[in-house]
């Protein structure tokens, strides 16, 4: 792709006649910022872009996991590790990791993104049949406890995907964008499993050393322009995935605040996308705040300007106030409750 297009959101009650409803969701736009390797980038009229662009970011996204892409949808974070950079070790009890599952889904999640394996920056590979043990249990425990919202299992490895989807998992999230692991994406789509595909520059242990990009916008767009791709050619249809960038996942302060600024050109790969911002480094610097607990008030605000260029998932910790804002952001945009 020689030029890509980016849609220039807006949110209200009202629009022009001219708008285009943006992935069938809550923004629209008339205009586009045309971005591209070789000019500076330009805003043209949407009508100007290509037919197949158009309509990729026109097209309203397919429910995916029983979560419906035209409101905003919260996945709450449930670590069962000992070294989370958020809350290693807070849940590694199943019975308390079920029961913090249980209070996000009373506090407004709408899925459950249960991890058995740390990805943060330096983190060691876990062996496989540990991660089983951690998260097999607390989804069995959560299905038992007659949680029936959507669970996602973030894993890189096929064996751990197989023990979630049998506990009651429905969805894969794959932090290295199913690259891996080449048995995942195979056995997602044997058993039609939706997957959630993230960008990550190297390996947890090592992506935060020198992560370098010639253009970052750019590049992670068509890094996860070609991984899509394979996947719908390996039979997982464009409705039933996800796309992730991969905020701070070999990524600096700089290409953080790059991709976030432009978000929305991600919606041209024809999928929902997730946003995971919460707690992460690059809003410690900015709040100035080495305490990850402290980090609440930027993750959300980071959060809303997510949704309001279209983001259709964000992934948190603090449920309970993210539920909270995102209705008052809601409210005080649309003049209705959500």
């Amino acid at each position: 792709m020689t030029e890509y297009y980016r849609p220039l959101v807006q949110i209200g009650p009202v629009r022009p006649d001219t708008a285009l409803q943006l992935a069938g969701g809550w923004g629209w736009f008339t205009h586009v910022e045309m971005v591209s390797r070789s000019k500076t980038s330009q805003v043209i009229e949407a009508a100007e872009i290509p037919a197949d662009v158009l309509a990729r970011l026109t097209a309203k996204r397919a429910v995916v996991a029983g979560l419906s892409m035209d409101r905003p949808q919260i996945m709450g974070v449930l670590n069962v590790t000992p070294d989370s950079f958020s809350d290693g070790g807070r849940h590694s009890d199943v019975a308390e990791a079920v029961l913090a599952g249980q209070a996000m889904v009373a506090a407004g999640a709408d899925i459950i993104d249960v991890g058995g394996e740390s990805t943060r920056p330096g983190a060691e590979l876990v062996a496989t049949e540990d991660e089983i043990e951690r998260v097999s249990p607390v989804i069995e425990g959560l299905r038992a406890a007659g949680v029936r919202n959507a669970i996602s299992i973030d894993t890189r490895k096929t064996a751990v995907a197989q023990a979630a989807a049998a506990a009651g998992a429905t969805l894969v999230n794959d932090v290295s964008g199913f690259t891996f692991d080449a048995e995942l994406a195979p056995f997602c789509q044997r058993h039609q499993i939706p997957v959630c595909v993230m960008h990550a520059q190297g390996e947890p242990a090592t992506m935060h050393l020198d992560p370098f990009y010639d253009n970052v916008l750019l590049d992670v767009y068509d890094a996860l322009d070609r991984q899509i791709n394979l996947l719908v050619e390996s039979g997982i249809p464009r409705e039933m995935i996800l796309a992730d960038p991969g905020i701070g996942f070999g990524k600096t302060l700089e290409h953080n605040l790059a991709l976030l600024a432009r978000i929305s050109m991600f919606h041209a790969l024809g999928t929902p996308l997730l946003l995971g911002v919460s707690r992460k480094k690059f809003i410690g610097t900015i709040a100035q705040t080495d305490n990850v607990q402290d980090r609440m008030a930027g993750s959300i605000a980071v959060a809303l300007a997510g949704l309001a260029q279209g983001v259709q998932i964000i992934r948190v910790h603090d449920v309970t106030e993210t539920r909270q804002a995102v209705s008052l952001w809601h409210a005080s945009s649309f003049g209705s409750i959500l």
